[in-house]
């Protein structure tokens, strides 16, 4: 491996690209996915050059198992999906071509250039404020390579000879589990803020530290996210919370300051109550833990534990104002919902889960007659649960209730009546009957 960490220079002084052969690398054609290899061999047939690249090299690098394979080419989108009639050209921003093999999506990108003067605004666009609309100049991989984002995502693999072609000393930052911004740190996060986000997963996922001169502008510019759409930020949100390292990523964003562009109604609740921290952290754990042991998770639940917290304030206020509790929990989660779609899109199949265990939030105290069965074949029943013993554990409500339906749910019928008892409920449900009502005696017609 020494040859990956001593860096080359030519002979101006700049950094030279360096090619690691076979014998000096372990990346091997194993770790790649049968469609991968396929989506290499085709194109290095047709004659064009074909890299995979990014973090499945990376990853290969660190001795861990890659998992997403993407892969480079010189060939245009066009001449790509030419070649494979299982693709489909995507964005407009950024044009890419998914090749599919069955549930399995290769995206191939082609080399990008520096846009020059002469390119409309058809090919690549940029904002007053730096952010890049448009980027579709065609380049060679060394102007690929300077396009990317950090130096350890930087890394080319050539399915020609199984070289790898370091452009950035990425190999020598894998070494040092380090991230490193490509270019001027300042630069690139306003060409592209989602960055800010991107430095922060892969640092809480590979456990890197971020280089100095990386996150130093990233305390300034959290607000250029508020620049991004919301349902890209939302494809974002899955990435940050769901992959395992959900706790540590959302540290770090409270760090930097840019939990708060993405939930900053959620950051307002952490500085009024000191339980909605609490709350968020152990649902963060929760749902870590889940992942770690191959368990099922849903957005839902991290999106209604999240939004928590504002939903109860605006509860409360309104409840101080004469409102009836479940009125006001409705009305607090349409005004929560509604500026958070500002910020970060919620698609309807999570909205409405987490709108229901927010519901349900109101409906577990209420235990009587009929009402806890009903409750307890609600399909968000085990979800509305787990967010109310964190609520309890957080210190939002006075333990106990958790504990009741934990013995409800977990009992025979002999337990549930002796529960439902003791909070003076009807275990046969006689209280919801109607009474007959008792038929006035006709009178006679004679």
């Amino acid at each position: 491996m020494k040859s990956l960490l001593e860096p080359q220079q030519g002979a101006s002084g700049a950094l030279s690209p360096r090619i690691i052969p076979r014998s000096e690398h372990p990346v091997s054609r194993q770790q790649i996915s049968d469609a991968a290899l396929k989506v290499l061999y085709r194109l290095n047939g047709a004659g064009f050059d074909a890299y995979l690249v990014g973090g499945c090299i990376r990853d290969a690098l660190l001795g861990k198992m890659p998992k997403d394979f993407d892969v480079a080419t010189n060939a245009t989108p066009e001449q790509v999906r030419d070649l494979f009639r299982n693709s489909r050209l995507i964005g407009r921003r950024f044009r890419i071509v998914h090749v599919r093999f069955g549930r399995e999506v290769i995206e191939v990108t082609t080399f990008r250039g520096k846009p020059q003067d002469e390119h409309g605004d058809h090919i690549a666009q940029q904002s007053d404020d730096g952010l890049l609309l448009r980027d579709n100049v065609w380049g060679n991989i060394e102007e690929d390579a300077l396009r990317r984002d950090f130096t350890v995502n930087a890394l080319y693999y050539n399915i020609a000879d199984f070289t790898i072609h370091d452009f950035a000393n990425g190999a020598q930052d894998i070494e040092a589990r380090t991230l490193r911004l490509i270019g001027d740190p300042a630069t690139r996060y306003r060409e592209d803020p989602v960055r800010m986000l991107r430095a922060v997963r892969f640092a809480a996922k590979l456990d890197f530290t971020i280089d100095a001169d990386t996150e130093a502008p990233m305390y300034d510019l959290a607000p250029l996210l508020l620049s991004i759409p919301p349902a890209r930020l939302f494809d974002e949100v899955l990435k940050l919370f769901m992959s395992g390292h959900g706790l540590v990523t959302f540290r770090m964003l409270s760090h930097y300051g840019l939990f708060g562009m993405l939930f900053p109604e959620a950051e307002e609740a952490m500085a009024d109550a000191a339980w909605a921290e609490d709350l968020i952290e152990k649902a963060l754990a929760n749902t870590d833990k889940r992942i770690a042991e191959d368990r099922p998770v849903t957005p839902a639940f991290l999106l209604a534990a999240f939004l928590w917290p504002p939903v109860a304030h605006r509860q409360a206020a309104l409840e101080s104002e004469g409102m009836p509790s479940i009125p006001a929990l409705q009305a607090a989660a349409q005004q929560v919902v509604t500026r958070q779609l500002q910020h970060v899109s919620i698609p309807k199949r999570f909205g409405m889960p987490m709108r229901d265990i927010w519901e349900l939030q109101g409906r577990l105290p209420l235990r009587r007659g009929k009402k806890a069965f009903q409750t307890r074949e609600h399909p968000r029943f085990r979800a509305a649960y787990d967010l109310l013993l964190l609520r309890e554990q957080s210190g939002e409500i006075p333990g106990g209730l958790g504990e009741w339906w934990n013995a409800f749910q977990t009992g025979d019928e002999h337990d549930q009546r002796r529960l439902l008892q003791k909070v003076g409920g009807d275990p046969a449900g006689q209280g919801d009957r109607r009474r007959k009502r008792r038929r006035k005696p006709r009178k006679s017609e004679g």
